[in-house]
């Protein structure tokens, strides 16, 4: 397996076939009692390379965090002409117990952000399921001066949640992307943008909704 990565735990999708109407309402607070699996499958992209990203599920079932400690894109100064953009796709295969399925309620992205004045940055995003056809990228962009964490949210209304088929086993990709664009005023100084740390350890976390499916 790519990585190496076995985990423990849940994870979800904003895009996928949506269940009958019928289906019970979404919850946080009552997500599957037995332990699910995920298997990375693969891990992709100039953001991550082998061995430098890294998912866990909450014991809860609520959530999942994915680590980063080498994505960072950056423009300007003497910065290598294609460091201006970075993206990683991890591709997983989870394992949901039997009779629940389940949603991507939001997603929390932070790192660090340097841009000089003139410069700016985009951090992108996008869910969905093997075989889908739709994906909708959700995108915050950032302007300097900036030299400070950042931090991005992406949420979704109860009402458009779209959730897993029940009793299928698809796999989940997660594509984001970091791009920095050093701008016409200090181009001669770097602007960077990142999602990681000085100790290697910053966190994006998805939070889940979790419903049971219907009886037959």
């Amino acid at each position: 397996m790519p990585g190496g990565l076995l985990l423990g735990g849940a994870v979800a999708a904003l895009l996928t076939t949506a269940l009958p109407a019928h289906t019970t309402s979404p919850v946080f607070d009552n997500p599957p009692p037995d332990k699910i699996v995920i298997d990375v499958a693969t891990v992709n992209g100039s953001g991550c390379p082998q061995g430098t990203a890294a998912v866990a599920v909450s014991p809860d079932n609520t959530a999942f965090t994915v680590t980063y400690s080498q994505y960072l894109a950056q423009a300007g100064g003497n910065s290598d002409p294609t460091a201006f953009r970075k993206n990683c796709q991890l591709n997983l295969i989870v394992h949901v117990p039997q009779g629940f399925t389940y949603a991507i309620a939001s997603a929390d992205y932070r790192g660090f952000l340097s841009l000089q004045p003139g410069a700016s940055a985009t951090q992108k995003a996008s869910y969905y399921f093997q075989g889908s056809p739709n994906t909708v990228p959700k995108t915050h962009p950032f302007s300097g001066t900036y030299n400070d964490d950042w931090q991005a949210t992406d949420s979704t209304d109860w009402a458009q949640l779209v959730w897993a088929p029940c009793g299928v086993e698809r796999n989940f990709n997660i594509n984001t992307e970091l791009r920095v664009n050093a701008g016409t005023t200090n181009p001669d100084k770097v602007s960077f943008m990142t999602m990681d740390s000085t100790d290697g350890s910053i966190s994006t976390i998805y939070h889940m909704a979790w419903k049971q499916c219907p009886t037959s």
